[in-house]
């Protein structure tokens, strides 16, 4: 397009998009589903401002989002402010700050819009939906089980029972890279092939780590296997706590909802990078999008938490379509009380703001499925 010509009102930046009727309404409709479930398990909902001060929203866990961070000029402090990319550290300084007295395990959830500054190629949008919860000061495997356990209730109650917890400890392949002491471009190699799934390539560089890490590598899958491979691994001490903290989690998991499909990949060590523990990405079978993301990470200075962030977005192109709210038209003049009680029904009446010589055609101009007639809804296709 030539610099001289404007760019058309409807165009947007890439990655952000408009949402329209009828889907604004079914994902906020989705969004308070979630929540309503996080909120019957007692997660108490806090909402944190869409911009903080820089040097604020990007401490602590939240560094790890520094660079998909927008950031501008307050023009009333003079300060730097950044536009949050993740919900997730902001919860953290409300708990860390406002709530550092609050009885513990304190339990905390969100919904709300974060921007990034990049979109990914599996994930092109810049503007995500974020539904999420929180578990603070509690570190057993009984508090990272309730996160998957929650979760799995809360797509459940917007339509999605088929889905599979994908279980992973993020930070036992750095564990064992240490512990060998594999570096420079022998460990990028290696995390480059681990990250590819590529066998060959990680039995090329990884050295004495090689039998080990291919068994792992081979293991990902039905959980059982995976913790299997894990119990039989050589692994140092702080390993074999991972193994047996996920091995524990799964067993709570289980207890609860034994059939729950999990998966564990014991060599992902990708996601949101302050997570430090068991961790979980949630996918619907056959689909690559993840529906959400979260695990075990260190709140403020030493606090222990683990959290689970659901992409409303994401989530709602798995789900069967919802059928749109049924649009009634009522004409100038109606019983309103016979109006309310149609709402009260589920229809969303739209009311004639003029005399109108054909209803009918007002009604169908209107996209209205029904016009009231003597206290009842009737279809416009049989001729009213």
């Amino acid at each position: 397009m030539s610099d001289d010509v404007p760019n058309h009102p409807a165009l947007l930046p890439a990655g952000l998009r408009d949402l329209l009727p009828p889907e604004a309404e079914t994902e906020a409709a989705s969004v308070e589903a979630l929540m309503e479930v996080f909120a019957a398990h007692g997660y108490q909902r806090v909402k944190p401002p869409l911009l903080e001060f820089e040097d604020s929203l990007l401490a602590g866990s939240g560094a790890a989002v520094a660079e998909q961070t927008f950031r501008l000029m307050d023009p009333e402090s003079q300060r730097m402010m950044g536009l949050r990319a993740d919900t997730t550290p902001q919860v953290a300084r409300i708990a860390t700050t406002r709530l550092v007295q609050a009885p513990r395990p304190l339990r905390l959830s969100y919904a709300g819009q974060c921007l990034r500054v990049r979109g990914s190629q599996l994930a092109p949008d810049r503007q995500v939906a974020q539904a999420g919860i929180e578990l603070i000061g509690c570190d057993n495997p009984a508090a990272d089980a309730e996160i998957v356990l929650v979760g799995a209730e809360a797509l459940a109650a917007v339509g999605l029972t088929r889905t599979s917890f994908d279980l992973t400890l993020p930070t036992l392949v750095p564990m064992l890279l240490d512990d060998a002491g594999v570096l420079g471009q022998e460990r990028t190699a290696l995390a480059r092939a681990l990250d590819r799934k590529d066998a060959a390539s990680v039995e090329r560089n990884a050295g004495r780590l090689a039998p080990t890490l291919t068994e792992l590598l081979l293991a990902a899958g039905p959980a059982d296997r995976a913790l299997l491979a894990l119990a039989a691994a050589p692994l140092p001490p702080a390993g074999r706590d991972l193994a047996d903290r996920l091995a524990a989690a799964v067993a709570a998991v289980r207890a609860r909802a034994p059939t729950l499909r999990l998966t564990i990949d014991p060599v992902e060590f990708r996601g949101f990078r302050y997570e430090t523990g068991v961790s979980v990405t949630i996918y619907a079978p056959g689909r690559h999008e993840e529906l959400g993301r979260g695990g075990r990470y260190v709140c403020g200075e030493a606090e222990p938490a683990t959290g689970l962030t659901l992409f409303p977005d994401a989530v709602l192109r798995t789900v069967p379509p919802r059928a749109a709210r049924q649009r009634l038209y009522v004409p100038q003049g109606a019983d309103q009380d016979e109006a309310a009680r149609m709402r009260r029904l589920g229809y969303a009446t739209i009311a004639g703001l003029g005399a109108e010589r054909d209803p009918i055609a007002e009604a169908r101009r209107l996209e209205c499925s029904h016009i009231l007639r003597n206290g009842t809804a009737v279809p416009i296709s049989s001729g009213a």
